[in-house]
């Protein structure tokens, strides 16, 4: 793993920001290291240095000291901070002073630490709660704001490559910002672009003159097998109902030749129980084949007869006198009225449908003899007809959702709450406003008329039932669209609330293109790392890097003013931030503005900001003076005001 942030992994971390205070889980971190260092025995027979954060609370160095003596058994401990080995590791090499301030932006914390006479002055010291972490952190937040869908893709470690490879800190930040937010060239120049992977969509090859001549041939063949089909079926039918009609026409000469005694038992072993039901029956599959072969129903006398005798049967009070009959027979006659209205209307609506049903086929049959006579000027008068009735059912929706726009009293696009009222809802308003207007002068005496109460008539009649009733355009359309999709290959229907071309209503989403996998990495450059200068762009309300330097001279003891010169004259950065560019500009520019004018500034870099600290702690560790700032488990037993009074002598590197 190229990054391992054990703050974000799933096992608990030994540290709570820079401080160790999970002691159990930093036994597991040093049985690792003494296992490389191939430390392999029950004791550690070494001395041990360990780095520490500045003013570590004694608690946390208690801890440690305990767990190195008690566990590993070492001989002695010395505890030093990190950016103090590496300050006095450039010293060594002439990169900075014995006089000087140390400024180390580390991983969750940034600390500044002046040094006099080549020794920290914790005093003066300074610590702010920001760090390369947080940058990290807020350019992965950036990125994913920016692009939602790409939010997967911005890891942690991705956000950490991309802040190591592009970002950097603008000497003025607000001109910077300026910069971008005008688009000149010199943004455009600093802009950076990150490619995702993206595979263009298939391109959709519309079908050739040939493959449409097959499709519709296949799609004809198929049609005229289907319609063979369906002959054979209504031919088969037909003979079924013709057997059925002359077994009936036959029961019927028996039953004229069988004498009056002999019928009921005829009639039983036929399954019939009187001579009417079986003409019923006759009527009945006489009527269903005429369907069956498409001849017009008939109304003969004959059967208008035979349904009066059915009815007097069936409904034996309705010609009855009301003075005639018990009041159970009333009731009973009533009912039988009922069932009698209930009847012929489900009669009647049955025979509508028989006819709707006949005029279609009959339509369809024509439609039908038009296309084989001329298919392309069928197809094209098809299409026309399809895109009129489209524009008229979008026109009616358009309407009945916004109303109209072409009424004069409202702007463009205004929509008043008359226009957006149904029929039966204008006519209910209409009503009350007449009814307003008539009785609104003097007493209102609205109610003492009983014309009066026919508006509450008027207004609860079902005016929408036009309203729910299916349109008939609608209808049309869904029968041209089913019309089309059977003769025109190439025929693709609109889908529901898509709109045509000139409508202004919104057009369905583009598909991503090549452009919506590019990651545009422009301000975000040096918003990030400005965090370090400006931390409350994160909402951290502290100072920021050129600020620690001055408050960290003004907690210097006595206010000297050439000891000020010295240390603002060697400046060291060291720590991983310390690596991104423009850091040296922005601090020097930084701490010039708080310092008197004049004042001597140099800010200077470390040799290798990242493993200084180790090189500096390693050197200190090989002195043979090491052991006199270390101590045993004789000294960790005096207290813990003694271990808070320990510190190491860093003169001796």
């Amino acid at each position: 793993m190229k990054y391992f942030d054990c703050t974000r992994s799933g096992p608990r971390s030994a540290f709570d920001s820079n401080v160790v205070y999970q002691f159990e889980i930093m036994e597991y971190i040093l049985d690792f290291a003494f296992d490389r260092l191939g430390a392999n025995g029950s004791v550690i027979d070494h001395p041990i240095l360990i780095t520490e954060c500045v003013c570590n609370p004694v608690q946390s160095r208690s801890k440690m000291a305990e767990l190195l003596f008690e566990t590993y058994g070492v001989p002695a401990v010395a505890f030093g901070v990190d950016a103090a080995f590496s300050y006095k590791y450039n010293q060594l090499h002439g990169i900075c002073k014995k006089d000087g301030i140390v400024i180390c932006p580390g991983f969750t914390t940034t600390h500044v630490i002046p040094f006099v006479d080549g020794e920290p002055v914790y005093k003066g010291s300074c610590r702010t709660n920001i760090g390369g972490y947080h940058v990290t952190d807020y350019l992965k937040q950036l990125l994913s704001l920016k692009y939602p869908f790409h939010s997967s893709r911005f890891t942690w470690e991705k956000a950490e490559d991309l802040k190591l490879e592009h970002c950097y800190i603008s000497p003025d930040y607000a001109s910077e910002v300026r910069k971008f937010q005008e688009g000149t060239k010199e943004a455009e120049e600093k802009t950076r672009y990150w490619q995702l992977p993206w595979i263009p969509p298939p391109i959709e090859v519309p079908p050739s003159e040939e493959e449409i001549a097959r499709k519709a041939a296949i799609r004809e063949k198929q049609g005229q097998r289907l319609r063979e089909m369906a002959e054979a079926k209504r031919s088969s039918k037909i003979n079924e109902m013709e057997n059925e009609l002359r077994s009936l026409h036959f029961l019927v000469n028996q039953l004229d030749q069988v004498e009056e005694d002999d019928i009921p038992s005829f009639l039983s072993d036929t399954g019939y129980a009187s001579r009417q039901e079986l003409e019923s029956t006759v009527s009945k599959v006489t009527q269903s084949l005429k369907k069956a072969r498409g001849e017009p129903k008939d109304e003969p006398e004959e059967s208008e007869e035979n349904n009066d005798s059915l009815n007097n049967e069936k409904y034996p009070l309705l010609n009855v006198p009301d003075n005639m009959l018990t009041p159970e027979q009333l009731k009973d006659k009533r009912r039988q009225i009922f069932l009698k209205t209930t009847t012929e209307g489900r009669l009647r609506a049955r025979q509508k449908r028989n006819e709707e049903e006949l005029e279609k086929e009959r339509r369809n049959q024509l439609e039908e003899e038009r296309r084989r006579e001329n298919p392309e000027f069928y197809l094209e008068e098809m299409r026309a007809q399809y895109k009129e009735v489209l524009e008229r059912v979008e026109q009616k929706k358009r309407l009945k959702t916004n109303g109209s726009s072409t009424n004069g009293n409202h702007k463009s696009g205004g929509v008043g709450r008359g226009e957006r009222l149904s029929a039966a809802q204008r006519e209910r308003m209409r009503l009350l406003t007449t009814a307003a207007f008539d009785r609104g002068k003097g007493e209102d005496t609205f109610g003492s008329r009983d014309e009066d109460w026919q508006l509450y008539k008027l207004m609860s009649k079902d005016h929408d039932e036009d309203d729910e009733r299916p349109d008939s355009d609608e209808a049309e359309l869904a029968r041209l669209s089913s019309r089309l999709q059977e003769i025109d290959p190439t025929f693709v229907q609109k889908a529901e609330g898509e709109s045509s071309q000139t409508s202004g209503e919104a057009q369905r989403a583009r598909p991503l293109t090549e452009e919506d996998y590019k990651i545009v990495i422009g301000i975000e450059r040096f918003r990030c790392p400005e965090i370090l200068f400006h931390p409350n762009l994160v909402g951290i309300d502290q100072v920021g890097l050129d600020e620690m330097s001055g408050a960290s001279i003004r907690r210097l003891p006595n206010g000297d003013r050439e000891l000020e010169e010295r240390l603002t004259s060697s400046i060291l950065m060291t720590g991983g931030c310390s690596l991104v560019p423009g850091m040296k500009e922005r601090l020097e520019s930084g701490i010039r503005m708080i310092r008197p004018c004049g004042s001597t500034i140099y800010v200077v870099g470390a040799m290798d900001p990242v493993l200084d600290a180790w090189r500096g702690a390693s050197a200190f560790a090989a002195d043979l003076n090491f052991l006199r700032n270390a101590f045993t488990k004789i000294d960790y037993e005096k207290g813990e005001d003694w271990l808070r009074r320990y510190h190491i002598r860093y003169n001796n590197l």
